[in-house]
């Protein structure tokens, strides 16, 4: 803002020719001059307004200065929908004072409980151990000839809570990985049977056999894969991927076969070859 001084200079009979002559007391009473001393050959008027930048027009009646100032004076602030509510009281009407931005939610509007996404990864505790292997028969083989191998594991449901939810988990197996100790491995979608079970001779090939080259202890061991679905009290759905469960090994002892002609049974002939 710019003040404005407004300066009137000196008005004298001889310097203001056809002016009427000044009235100190009169200008004082209209607000213009202050009290001060008059030195008797000049009238001073002097004061200070604050203005806009635009220095207006000179002179400045009393009524003009009251209206600029009527003029410059801060309009009213327009209430808020809340401060009109609050206003109208007795109109029954509830008032809500709307939230600002960055304002902290109140522990009752915490975000609602619910169950993070879960993953295979999630059930591997829920999993069995895996299947211990059998090798027919007897966990004992011959060099040669093929051995078969038994892993047992089937679909089963376990209980349990997780992320603080009660749930029940159903397995089903889906791939075994064999590995026989020789360096040979094989996946097969069985864990197999015994040779009883599928009605074969003993020594004969099924999906599960291996037949070892050498005579030795090998150590054998299956590793069963599992798909599995979970139900949280509204139904089965599946979880994607499948959880692994190591079996524990299993010693396979391996020997070599050698066959003569013999004219007698060993109850006949204990000490012939073989007995």
């Amino acid at each position: 803002m710019l003040a404005l001084v407004i300066l009137a200079g000196i008005l004298t009979g001889s310097a203001n020719a056809g002016l009427p002559a000044c009235d100190l007391a009169t200008l004082q009473a209209l607000g213009y001059c202050p009290e001060v001393a008059n030195p008797g050959d000049s009238i001073i008027l002097d004061g200070t307004q604050t203005t806009s930048p635009d220095p207006g027009i000179f002179p400045i009646s009393r009524d003009d200065w009251q209206q600029i100032i009527i003029d410059w004076s801060p309009a009213p602030p327009v209430p808020d929908e809340f401060t009109l509510c609050l206003d109208a009281w007795d109109s029954g009407r509830p008032c809500f004072l709307p939230g600002e931005d960055g304002e902290e939610p109140d522990e009752e509007q915490d975000e609602e409980a619910g169950i993070p996404p879960i993953t295979i990864t999630d059930l591997a505790r829920f999993a069995p151990d895996g299947s211990v292997i059998t090798g027919e028969p007897d966990n004992v083989g011959v060099a040669g000839l093929p051995t078969n191998f038994v892993a047992d594991a089937s679909v089963h449901t376990v209980d349990g809570e997780l992320f603080g939810f009660p749930l029940a988990v159903r397995f089903t197996p889906s791939a075994f990985d064999f590995a026989f100790g020789d360096g040979s491995t094989a996946t097969t979608t069985t864990g197999g049977e015994t040779w009883e079970a599928l009605g074969q001779a003993q020594f004969t090939p099924t999906d599960t056999s291996h037949t070892y080259a050498e005579r030795g202890t090998y150590t054998a061991q299956v590793d069963v894969r599992y798909t599995a679905k979970i139900d949280l009290g509204v139904g089965w759905f599946p979880i994607a991927g499948e959880v692994t469960s190591a079996g524990a090994p299993q010693e396979i002892r391996i020997f070599e076969a050698h066959t003569a002609l013999v004219a007698y049974t060993c109850e006949q002939a204990p000490s012939s070859p073989g007995c």
